[in-house]
């Protein structure tokens, strides 16, 4: 599994959590999200339901954690009613250079990541409110592109190649996105301010780790 695969909120209930830590299987939300692991096995999907309704009953966890609860909800059947499904819960943004593909990646609990084409990486586990308004700024503009497109369909694609970039939308109805060359994206009414907000998010993240040299 790559990094990249981490920030969409859609991995499969085999790989969310993957049973392998100890501090997961003891702690929530993770021992729910194991529970209804086991239901979904035995092919108990209603009860396995129920404990992902649970999980999205909780209060203040990770944004991934109730993007994941819904991707698994979906998987067996059930559907936000539509005045959730839009809800916003992260960003990412993937920029296709000639060296591989830059990520910045924004979420509703003020976490955020860059991840360089090299492989390096900067987390953001919102230590302080410092990236708060630069985060809301992505999270603003990625919502009025949801509000304005339909969800994807079909399996999440691989990243965007050399010269493209891709905005995704993280939602309880699914993944919403939008990929153009960059320059055309930068210049779209939509686009552009997605670009703008993830390029600042970027500039911010990587002053963090100046700062701290």
């Amino acid at each position: 599994m790559e990094v990249r695969d981490l920030l969409f909120g859609d991995l499969t209930l085999d790989s969310w959590p993957d049973n392998t830590s100890a501090n997961q299987a003891s702690t929530e939300p993770w021992t729910t999200f194991i529970t209804a692991k086991n239901q979904s096995d035995v092919g108990d999907a209603e009860a396995a339901k129920q404990s992902l309704h649970k999980i999205l009953a909780i209060d203040d966890l990770e944004s991934r954690h109730y993007l994941q609860a819904w991707h698994f909800l979906r998987s067996l059947g059930e559907q936000p009613a539509a005045e959730r499904a839009k809800r916003l819960y992260g960003v990412v943004v993937e920029v296709g250079l000639e060296e591989g593909v830059d990520i910045v990646a924004a979420y509703a609990d003020h976490s955020a990541r860059y991840y360089n084409y090299s492989g390096a990486g900067i987390v953001w586990e919102h230590p302080n409110e410092s990236m708060d308004e630069i985060i809301e700024e992505l999270l603003n503009a990625g919502q009025a592109v949801v509000d304005k497109i339909g969800p994807w369909e079909g399996v999440r694609p691989p990243p965007p190649p050399r010269g493209q970039a891709r905005i995704s939308m993280l939602c309880p109805g699914g993944l919403h996105f939008g990929q153009a060359p960059y320059e055309t994206l930068s210049r779209d009414p939509l686009g552009a301010p997605v670009l703008t907000a993830a390029f600042r998010l970027m500039q911010s993240l990587i002053a963090t780790t100046e700062s701290s040299d």
